[in-house]
């Protein structure tokens, strides 16, 4: 029997890239670079598969909030903007024979009509417990249980 679908959030500012972004993207798919935190680069590295489910969420911005959804469609392969001197993610302990940094691909699902600031998600007592609403919390790739997935998903439908 294969492996249980997981579910993931990952964080991007929308100045650098948003969910309108990814939207206008080639067959709304993009390569999720620019992880810069091992814990982080490690759920992507280790345990991201294709078809697992993604929480879109816009930070730094107010309000931060899950914009949407997207799906794991190209698992962990090196990140190769980590080894470009002129690229803003450059790690020069990074090579093409020593990658240290990966990266996924993930492509759109749905926008929500929408946004789901965490004022709303704080407000659920299912979420409690959801990674992003932990004090001091700032990974950029988290893990979302099926419960809190599935919870957002109902959030986001009754916000239409």
């Amino acid at each position: 029997m294969g492996r249980a679908k997981k579910y993931w959030l990952l964080k991007t500012e929308p100045g650098s890239f948003s969910i309108a972004d990814l939207a206008a993207s080639p067959d709304q798919t993009t390569c999720w670079d620019g992880v810069r935190n091992y814990q982080a680069r490690n759920f992507m590295r280790d345990e991201m598969r294709l078809g697992d489910g993604v929480l879109f969420y816009h930070s730094s911005t107010e309000p931060a909030a899950v914009v949407g959804t997207a799906v794991v469609v190209r698992e962990a392969y090196p990140d190769h903007t980590a080894w470009l001197p002129r690229d803003h993610h450059f790690d020069p302990k990074a090579s093409p024979e020593n990658p240290i940094w990966q990266m996924v691909d993930i492509r759109l699902v749905e926008v929500f009509a929408k946004p789901l600031p965490l004022d709303t998600l704080r407000a659920s007592p299912e979420l409690k417990k959801m990674e992003l609403l932990r004090r001091g919390s700032r990974l950029s790739v988290q893990p979302v249980t099926p419960a809190e997935f599935a919870c957002v998903l109902k959030l986001a439908k009754a916000k239409k």
